[in-house]
């Protein structure tokens, strides 16, 4: 149920310490839902013997996809990697390519993953208080590369839509993997 006049102002409270506003939908992210999206789908398979971690959840407002409005959420990307490969969102396109995103970290750090249909890749740190603009035409994945939950506020054009399927059938030219004790940019061997 839509609680959310569209046409007109309205507030919304996504408390962090509260764990949410009860009004934004939450969706979920496991690892079980995403093993292979992992290069090392050893590790995951082993991870899974034991446990389905949580990798990240979003918080939204099933807003109305029609031109001219803005969607906007809040993604939670956990810490924790899949063999040297740090936990990600799943990443997507979007359904009307010419359309741009925005992210605003609020705490933890990372690292956006940017790619477009021609291969050209983008690699941009998520920092705590800043905004991160992810250029029209290009895929981008979340990385959680700290410690801490990575959180961020995220708006883009309602009525844009989202392609999943190209990414997880092809993935990343590229990974985010710890590599001597470092955050490392490397390619992606499936690739």
């Amino acid at each position: 149920m839509n609680h959310f006049d569209w046409d007109h102002s309205f507030y919304v409270d996504f408390d962090l310490a509260a764990g949410f506003s009860e009004k934004a939908e939450p969706t979920r992210r496991y690892l079980s839902q995403m093993k292979d999206m992992y290069y090392d789908s050893a590790a995951a398979e082993k991870i899974l013997k034991t446990e389905d971690p949580l990798i990240y959840e979003f918080y939204e407002l099933g807003f109305p996809e029609r031109e001219g409005d803005l969607a906007f959420g809040t993604t939670i990307l956990y810490p924790g990697k899949v063999g040297n490969e740090y936990f990600m969102t799943k990443g997507h396109f979007h359904t009307k390519l010419a359309t741009a995103e925005v992210y605003y970290t609020l705490s933890g750090e990372g690292c956006m993953v940017m790619e477009n249909p021609e291969g050209d890749t983008l690699e941009m740190p998520l920092v705590k208080g800043q905004a991160l603009y992810v250029p029209r035409r290009y895929a981008h994945r979340s990385v959680n590369t700290g410690k801490d939950p990575l959180v961020m506020f995220f708006t883009f054009q309602a009525d844009a839509g989202h392609d999943y399927g190209t990414i997880e059938t092809k993935g990343y030219h590229k990974m985010v993997v710890e590599k001597g004790g470092e955050t490392a940019v490397v390619p992606n061997p499936k690739w």
